[in-house]
């Protein structure tokens, strides 16, 4: 462990998911080095997530979505400047290992940490790196955000700390849910098409548990679908629209959440709530599975090197199979 290390940066850039099982992270640099300041560096669509992390001193953000959309030399000298001002750090970590994400990270300085030419896809990135650390790539994602920041900072996060972590998230919202029944939450949406589980078949749930269910959507056609499932079970209801430190928030309160491999279904694992993770084409690589948080998948084969957008397999996940773990869960 280096003493001398006051100052961290993290370049997480995206995606809601990714992020989200990246916060961990901080609750074990705060044991580590609890006289450190941590700041975050994230694109500006995914920085509600950690505006309210009490570990973290600023969240920084850059819009590299707009900087590709508009192609402007302005915009793009605007963010290098809003990088090149930020503090002097004793390390920067680059958590994404992306090429972009190291770029970032060595725009911010010169001290900078990611994973080697062989822990990535863009093997590239790794020029970039003061130093660096080997994990393999197909090892679980929760893992390798994990290892590489505490490589880099020269302590270990084990598997017990993760099992026995705290909520990563503050509670910043009450929700008066239902004290009569069970309360569950789908997370209908993803964003992949491929990802999304059929509304029919959680309709069959829904009608099969006869608890509280809560449809969780985020945008028009999200909440078309959602209405959608209200109006073919009595057991669901539309949840509110809520920003993301509400839906956190939400979530925290309910006794198991039910969703597709995106963002909000992340946020149970990461608050220590029950919930079922639906795979088609990703796999439980993409979440740490404990006792209460688990993974269903479809029988395809996932090729994590290059992921098929096209496979729609988590259609075929039976609805019964879903049925069967939630109730477990339950008791």
């Amino acid at each position: 462990m280096n003493r001398d290390i006051k100052k961290i940066a993290i370049v997480r850039l995206s995606a809601l998911g990714d992020i989200i099982n990246s916060a961990v992270v901080l609750q074990f640099i705060r044991q580590a080095y609890p006289n450190a300041v941590v700041d975050w560096i994230t694109e500006e669509l995914f920085s509600g997530a950690l505006v309210s992390l009490k570990e973290l001193r600023s969240v920084h953000t850059i819009n590299l979505k707009e900087l590709k959309r508009e192609k402007s030399w302005h915009l793009l000298k605007t963010n290098i400047s809003k990088l090149r001002s930020l503090d002097e750090y004793d390390i920067i970590i680059d958590m994404q290992g992306l090429i972009k994400s190291a770029i970032v990270a060595r725009i911010i300085g010169k001290n900078t940490h990611g994973f080697d030419k062989d822990s990535t896809r863009e093997s590239l990135a790794a020029l970039l790196y003061k130093t660096s650390s080997h994990i393999s790539y197909s090892e679980n994602v929760v893992k390798r955000n994990c290892f590489v920041v505490a490589d880099a900072l020269g302590f270990t996060i084990n598997d017990k700390m993760l099992l026995d972590k705290k909520p990563v998230f503050e509670i910043n919202k009450e929700f008066q849910l239902r004290t009569n029944a069970k309360n569950i939450a789908f997370v209908i949406g993803a964003s992949w098409e491929s990802k999304i589980y059929p509304k029919e078949e959680v309709v069959n749930v829904c009608d099969a548990l006869k608890e509280q269910c809560y449809i969780i959507w985020g945008n028009t056609k999200e909440r078309e679908d959602a209405e959608w499932i209200c109006a073919h079970s009595e057991y669901a209801t539309l949840a509110p629209a809520m920003n993301l430190d509400e839906l956190i928030s939400f979530i925290s309160h309910v006794d198991l959440l039910i969703g597709n491999d995106t963002g909000p279904t992340h946020i149970a694992w990461a608050q220590n709530i029950p919930s079922i993770t639906l795979l088609g084409p990703t796999n439980r690589r993409m979440l740490y599975e404990t006792p209460k948080n688990i993974a269903i998948e479809s029988p395809s084969e996932v090729n994590i090197m290059k992921i098929n957008k096209n496979d729609f397999s988590i259609k075929d996940i039976p609805y019964q199979t879903i049925l069967k773990q939630a109730k477990e869960l339950l008791k």
